[in-house]
């Protein structure tokens, strides 16, 4: 009985190491593609860059809106040109035309570095006597701008992974699914890259939009009653003058019915005797 017992114990320990074996045997070391937690690896990339939240600078966007009304269209226009070039601004763009009433107007965006953007208000303020609208905007997109980083930190993490990945396929079909996860990758990192650009131009350089107009000056003069007089005199004179000038031009005939009238009147009279 005990030597039955032993061997039972015996059999039982192969059969285990066997199962063992076994296990191992299915989980040989090699290269296996697996699919990444894109919100998992950002989360992980954000929690890292959120010390530096606070640390960053403020990303402001300023924009001013002026409207004004001026005696001198040009003089206005190379005075603004003036302070442009003095606070290191260009002209972005530039239109003019007339007003649906008569007037005449000129349009002007204009960029300025943000540290001359004051400078530049206050320069092409002077002179005005009054703002038809005067209008300062400010837009804090600091947050924006620490959160764009952030993914875009995280995305290339997640890119350098997917590569290494890439290098490790097995076979057409991994190669061609990763490529496909990089692809998609790369193209949200390029928009990413041209949010943040555009970002750091509005911050850097602040916007100026400003309308100036002039109204048209009714110079027309009202006549005095004398005036009128006098000017229907002439206009008399006119049309008495026009009246002979038409009968000249019917003179042929105005002979032939002198001729007709001389002809009847002899023919009447020899009627009658």
């Amino acid at each position: 009985m005990r030597q039955f017992l032993l061997l039972l114990s015996f059999l039982f320990i192969i059969s285990c190491e066997n199962a063992e074996t076994g296990t191992y045997s299915n989980s040989e070391p090699g290269i296996t593609y697996e699919a990444f937690d894109d919100m998992e690896i950002e989360e992980i990339v954000l929690e890292e860059s959120a010390p530096n939240a606070q640390a960053t600078t403020q990303k402001i966007i300023k924009t001013g809106n002026l409207r004004f009304e001026t005696q001198d269209m040009a003089a206005t226009h190379a005075h603004i040109l003036n302070i442009i070039k003095k606070t290191e601004g260009y002209i972005q763009n530039d239109n003019s035309g007339k007003e649906s009433y008569g007037g005449v107007f000129q349009n002007l965006t204009v960029r300025v570095p943000t540290r001359n953007f004051q400078i530049a208000l206050d320069e092409i303020s002077k002179g005005v006597a009054y703002f038809d609208e005067k209008t300062i905007s400010q837009k804090d997109v600091t947050e924006e701008f620490v959160d764009l980083n952030a993914r875009l930190k995280a995305k290339r993490a997640l890119e350098d992974r997917y590569i290494d990945l890439l290098s490790k396929a097995k076979n057409v079909k991994e190669m061609l699914e990763i490529e496909r996860e990089l692809a998609e990758i790369r193209e949200e990192i390029e928009a990413k890259q041209g949010r943040l650009k555009y970002l750091e131009s509005q911050v850097s350089l602040s916007t100026l939009n400003i309308h100036f107009y002039k109204n048209e000056v009714d110079t027309k003069v009202t006549n005095s009653y004398g005036s009128k007089m006098i000017n229907a005199l002439k206009s008399g004179w006119n049309g008495v003058s026009v009246f002979f000038l038409g009968l000249l031009h019917l003179w042929p005939f105005l002979i032939l019915l002198s001729i007709s009238a001389f002809f009847v009147r002899r023919w009447m009279k020899k009627k009658h005797k």
